[in-house]
């Protein structure tokens, strides 16, 4: 695991996840090793039939020469051509978007789960606190139980 957006979870409902291929240049993929990496605002957008990843920004890599990638530039998630069919279907319905949940290495390649989200209420959000302060506590009095 490289980097995670841990706000995902606390603002979307994630119906469903797929795992693509993020076509990177050069130093980028040094950098995105070494965890230079902030997506906390990023979406992806479905365009021409290709998914491109926006809102990320990837530092430069500091050991580098001048010639460095552009930190923002939007990046191009790689799908087969049946999953970006499903996804354009599912995004066209009202209130679903794309929004990666994190990068992470498979056989020294990086990857993204990018997850179909459809947005949280307000209610939704105090409903998630609550069930994450009761857990809590389940825990808390559980190991004070153990403790004696």
């Amino acid at each position: 695991m490289i980097a995670e957006n841990r706000k995902v979870r606390f603002d979307y409902f994630i119906e469903d996840t797929y795992e693509c291929g993020v076509e990177l240049q050069g130093t980028e993929v040094k950098s995105v090793k070494n965890g230079s990496v902030s997506f906390p605002d990023g979406f992806a957008e479905i365009i021409n039939g290709e998914v491109w990843m926006k809102n990320c920004h990837i530092a430069e890599y500091s050991f580098s020469s001048i010639f460095n990638h552009d930190p923002d530039r939007p990046k191009k998630l790689l799908l087969h051509k049946e999953e970006i069919k499903r996804l354009i279907r599912k995004v066209d319905t009202k209130g679903y978007t794309l929004i990666p949940v994190d990068f992470y290495l498979k056989n020294g390649r990086v990857k993204v789960t990018l997850g179909v989200c459809k947005g949280k209420k307000m209610f939704d959000k105090r409903a998630s606190i609550k069930d994450r302060d009761v857990k809590r506590d389940i825990e808390r009095e559980f190991s004070k139980g153990l403790r004696g």
